[in-house]
């Protein structure tokens, strides 16, 4: 196995030569993950086209790029792999606000061929999706649990629209699966937040969906209220220092919610992904040392799934509002992930509006927020 990068930002290739050993014309799957304005330009996937003749060019809108130890803003960066022994495939699909996202991911799941497939990745439009539903539209027709992991496109802090695409230029409404095959093919994942949990745990008695309307017979954002001090007036922005940590009936861990934006009119919240009745919750504040070093947690179970093998590429996603409170300091989980993987390993990735992955080898997968999420390959 082996790969290349290349980054594009302003205005030109910031990093465009191919390294001598690497075999473009091989190369059998590109990831570019970039701002919406350039992942969209034709002359850039053009260029990314010609350098890569018969690769599956899968790209994405992000909130920021991650490249070797660096987070980046408004470039494009790529990464190319070629795969001695393993193989891919790709399928998308094009979906509208009113899709069934449960029957997207079941549609998607079942495109890929079953017969040797050891991961898939997803690379989903992040706008209006519900990554609940998605990933579990995948649970419902992978019956070998075969780890599904990726992210949700992201779009800056506007959270406006995002891009995403299957050879071509990327767009609104695209959903792709990629799918990796063969049996020396060793996939590794992790995800892990890091955040503080604070409050009495309460009970959801009311939602529908991601839409949350009542804890504890109370409406939700009252009861949200208490608890945010000065920050209140600050909402919806600053439900992103104190997200959700959610347990439901069925999971043994507790996943980390997102809230997108209330509603005043009727007391409700709008969360990322699910929140379903009769779930415990609890609220959650930065810790920005335990956020870091919650990379450097993710990488280290990561790096455990392939013995004593190194990884050959680590694909790091984390969650925008990350990036958002870590400011300054974002480059510092990067760096955390990339201290546990070592110089050899390449790393590439992006900030998202959604993670998705296992908890642990062989569950369901599950969507996150505010997580550093990270998946591994190495070819035996």
């Amino acid at each position: 196995m082996k790969t290349a990068q290349l980054q594009f930002g302003s205005g030109k290739w910031m990093i465009g030569d191919i390294p001598e050993n690497f075999p473009a014309e091989k190369a059998q799957l590109v990831l570019a993950f970039g701002s919406g304005e350039l992942v969209t330009n034709q002359t850039i996937f053009s260029s990314i086209k010609e350098r890569f003749p018969n690769a599956n060019i899968v790209s994405c809108s992000t909130s920021g790029e991650i490249l070797h130890k660096q987070v980046y803003d408004d470039t494009v960066v790529v990464t190319a792999i070629y795969f001695e022994k393993a193989t891919t495939q790709a399928v998308s699909v094009d979906i509208s606000q009113s899709v069934d996202s449960f029957e997207t991911g079941k549609k998607l799941m079942g495109m890929l061929s079953q017969d040797q497939l050891v991961s898939v990745f997803v690379i989903s439009e992040g706008s209006f999706i519900n990554g609940s539903e998605l990933v579990a539209g995948f649970n419902a027709v992978n019956p070998n649990n075969v780890p599904v992991t990726g992210g949700l496109a992201g779009d800056a802090a506007r959270f406006a629209k995002t891009q995403v695409g299957l050879n071509t230029p990327a767009k609104e409404g695209t959903v792709v699966a990629i799918g990796f095959y063969g049996a020396g093919l060793l996939v590794g994942h992790s995800s892990f937040g890091g955040w503080d949990e604070f409050g009495k745990e309460r009970v959801i008695t009311k939602s529908v969906k991601n839409v949350l309307y009542e804890i504890d017979g109370q409406k939700a954002l009252d009861l949200y209220k208490e608890y945010l001090g000065p920050y209140v007036d600050e909402l919806p922005g600053s439900a992103l220092l104190f997200p959700i940590s959610l347990r439901t009936e069925d999971s043994s861990k507790n996943l980390v919610r997102t809230i997108l934006n209330v509603n005043e009119a009727d007391g409700s919240m709008i969360f990322a992904g699910n929140m379903p009745e009769g779930s415990k919750m609890r609220l959650m504040k930065v810790n920005f040392e335990k956020v870091i070093n919650g990379s450097s947690v993710a990488a280290t179970t990561t790096a455990s799934m392939h013995e004593n093998n190194k990884a050959n590429l680590a694909i790091l996603i984390s969650c925008v509002g990350r990036k958002l409170i870590l400011q300054d300091r974002t480059s510092e989980e990067v760096e955390a992930a990339q201290k546990v993987f070592g110089e050899n390993t390449t790393i590439g990735g992006f900030y998202s509006y959604g993670e998705l992955s296992p908890f642990n080898p062989g569950s369901n997968c599950e969507l996150h927020n505010q997580t550093m999420t990270i998946t591994t390959f190495t070819e035996l």
